[in-house]
């Protein structure tokens, strides 16, 4: 697995070298635009908008919009001149409880790993963290953003998640309803909540649509005719305490 950002977590005085390797991935089926007419696979092409020539990667620069029309462009260098040595390593800024960082905020997950010299300051500051239920709020610079970060430590090691600013989170459109609820539909709904209680496991559950989807690929792909089942699910609107109860019995925790 590529590294995708080498860094050092700056904890006080002491600074650990580490790699940050992603720890999610796509498994999505990814489909390819083709023209309905003859199936070639449509292409798009980088055109100045001045001559309408076709433009390489070579020969394309950012440039910031600063008035209509007027840019000023920025090199590889210009990034690299704006961070100072502290964006270039992992400054923990302090630490925190994580229910105290709402979940709207989490963005992308990456192991931490110690690179060669870092081991035992990673696994000091990992323990140390662990054992007081502590997460640590950071900041660095990954590529050309300036990323807030929450290091998670784990029974294995640590989490790097990036975190969105508070500028960049949107509010609700609209507050919910303050509808007053009964206390025997609130027991209740307690009561079946604590009948679906169960521990987390991940491994349990799968993506029965992409499997599904594959079926059809793979039967398109060998002539076969899909055949689509009839699972529709219909939704009638019931009396709260009914569902709720109905629900109950489902579960098996309804006390008759």
């Amino acid at each position: 697995m590529a590294v995708s950002h080498r860094g050092a977590i700056s904890f006080g005085m002491v600074h650990i070298p580490v790699g940050l390797y992603t720890a999610t991935q796509d498994n999505d089926i990814h489909f390819n635009q083709l023209c309905k007419e003859d199936g070639s696979r449509v292409k798009y092409k980088k055109v100045c908008a001045s001559c309408g020539k076709e433009v390489g990667s070579r020969d394309i620069v950012k440039g910031f919009e600063y008035e209509p029309n007027k840019y000023v462009t920025l090199t590889d260098d210009d990034f690299e001149k704006a961070k100072s040595e502290k964006d270039k390593s992992i400054q923990i800024l302090h630490f925190t409880d994580l229910q105290n960082v709402h979940p709207i905020y989490f963005d992308k997950t990456y192991h931490a790993i110690p690179e060669q010299g870092g081991d035992k300051a990673y696994e000091l500051l990992r323990r140390a963290m662990l054992e007081e239920k502590k997460i640590a709020v950071a900041k660095t610079v990954l590529g050309t953003k300036e990323k807030l970060l929450a290091l998670i430590p784990t029974e294995h090691g640590l989490l790097v998640e990036t975190l969105f600013f508070a500028d960049e989170i949107k509010d609700a459109p609209k507050e919910p309803a303050n509808v007053q609820v009964a206390d025997t539909e609130l027991q209740m709904a307690k009561t079946l909540i604590g009948a679906m209680v169960k521990p987390f496991e991940p491994e349990q559950f799968k993506d029965e649509y992409r499997e599904k989807l594959w079926e059809i690929i793979n039967g398109k792909i060998q002539g076969k005719e899909i055949v689509v089942s009839d699972d529709t699910v219909e939704y009638n609107v019931i009396n709260l305490m009914d569902a709720l109860k109905q629900s109950l019995e489902e579960a098996g925790a309804l006390v008759k």
